[in-house]
């Protein structure tokens, strides 16, 4: 299964706003969106997309299982749940959207459960998120890597998250990377700038396309139209091995999503 290089996220997103950024992204050419059930969008992007003629063969959708629903039954129940949200049979790709806090569901519960969702039909490809190398190399024992269709993390120039990068290409697992532009802060940046004006292009441009380049996907959001046309078009501008080094060098650990759930990172 290929994972879609660009999708548009959609945290935060809600009602009127969410109806129109997704809109205007079926309109420009996006065909993966990108979903949470702790979003509390799921049926307001199946809204979106049901009145956005386009058939639902040619888009691929993602939503992540929450915390609360771990337990194998309630995981299964949450999906159909999320399924009848979105308007669907089925998702193209479900994850667990955190590691349980504390191991309070047994890991083997919950990627059980996601795998016999799988075998049911209501997904067609499972994955983790936020699983650090010790988590991911535990859904390997479980599941085995093939299974695991991506691991969905931060990165970005300032959080660059290196070891558990080159792990996962070790294992053969996809990286989608989600906060792309960190808030908003690396496009401030005088380097990805400096980057962005030789190559006349914009600084979410430079921080997607240095992403894309290394083979992550991406999904960063927008509610502007002009935003959304020019974070697709990042997939269309080359970087130069210069530019990659300097962007490399940014690397400074800059965590944004770290809540209290969060597990001990690497």
């Amino acid at each position: 299964m290929t994972i879609p290089a660009i999708g548009l996220g959609t945290y935060r997103l809600k009602d009127q706003v969410l109806t129109g950024s997704v809109h205007n992204a079926l309109e420009l050419g996006y065909r993966a969106f990108d979903t949470a059930q702790i979003y509390e969008n799921e049926a307001d992007l199946g809204a979106a997309i049901a009145s956005g003629q386009v058939p639902r063969e040619q888009l691929f959708l993602t939503t992540k299982i929450w915390i609360s629903n771990f337990h194998h039954d309630d995981l299964l129940a949450s999906l159909r749940e999320s399924l009848r949200k979105l308007r669907t049979d089925h998702v193209d790709l479900t994850l667990i959207h955190w590691p349980s806090p504390k191991d309070e569901v047994p890991m083997a519960e919950f990627l059980g459960a996601l795998r016999e969702a799988k075998a049911l039909g209501l997904t067609k490809a499972i994955g983790v998120s936020n699983f650090t190398i010790d988590l991911t190399r535990q859904a390997i024992a479980i599941l085995g890597a093939d299974a695991i269709a991506t691991n969905q993390i931060e990165v970005h120039p300032y959080l660059q998250n290196r070891a558990l990068i080159a792990y996962l290409r070790e294992q053969g697992i996809h990286v989608t990377a989600f906060m792309s532009l960190a808030y908003g802060a690396v496009l401030k940046d005088p380097v990805i700038q400096a980057i962005a004006d030789k190559h006349q292009a914009s600084t979410a441009q430079v921080a997607l396309a240095w992403a894309l380049q290394q083979g992550y996907a991406v999904i960063p959001s927008s509610t502007k139209r002009e935003n959304l046309a020019g974070n697709l078009q990042a997939a269309q501008l080359h970087l130069d091995a210069e530019d990659m080094a300097r962007i490399a060098e940014l690397d400074r650990g800059e965590r944004v999503a770290n809540p209290g759930i969060a597990p001990a990172w690497d």
